[in-house]
């Protein structure tokens, strides 16, 4: 019998939502991705502060699962959000993969080309990950609205539903 507790105690504390640490309808941890801890490409920080006044998207990427979640990412552009209301970003979680920092940044320019739109990220120390508790080596797809809340998540790929979900909570907070 006691063995039988400790393996269910043991599933149970397997099974607890990966982003433990964000809530819905919750901003999260302010972070900041600047100088030995990653940032834009361009080299500027990046802050989730940035989160605020409109609504945003975070597609967080292992380098080895980029494409995971293109077709996400291809809804959203087909919708052509508002720019002045609507923001995605590509944070790549650059400590998740043995691939050479060169070579990923050389895959992100690519990704540049293909979503103009989208601000591209490098986290270098896995700071997301440490401060929100999301998924590590996955494609973890998060949106906030303008306060920056968190009104959507899903760790891994999304279905079509998923999708589907994600482009409805944005639709809905468009001009409010």
């Amino acid at each position: 019998m006691r063995c039988l507790l400790i393996v269910l105690c043991a599933v149970f504390l397997m099974t607890q939502p990966v982003g433990a640490e964000l809530e819905m309808g919750q901003a999260p941890k302010q972070v900041d991705l600047k100088d030995d801890l990653g940032g834009r490409l361009d080299g500027q920080p990046w802050s989730s502060k940035e989160l605020k006044g409109k609504i945003s998207v975070i597609f967080y990427v292992d380098p080895d699962e980029k494409d995971l979640n293109n077709k996400a990412s291809d809804a959203l552009q087909k919708e052509k959000f508002p720019v002045d209301q609507f923001q995605s970003y590509g944070i790549i979680n650059m400590a998740a993969t043995w691939l050479p920092n060169i070579l990923i940044s050389s895959a992100l320019e690519e990704k540049q080309k293909r979503y103009p739109a989208t601000i591209y990220v490098r986290d270098y120390d896995k700071v997301l990950v440490k401060a929100w508790g999301i998924a590590d080596d996955n494609s973890d797809v998060l949106a906030f609205d303008k306060k920056g809340k968190l009104i959507f998540e899903k760790f891994g790929k999304l279905t079509e539903s998923d999708i589907q979900k994600l482009i409805g909570v944005i639709r809905a907070l468009l001009d409010k």
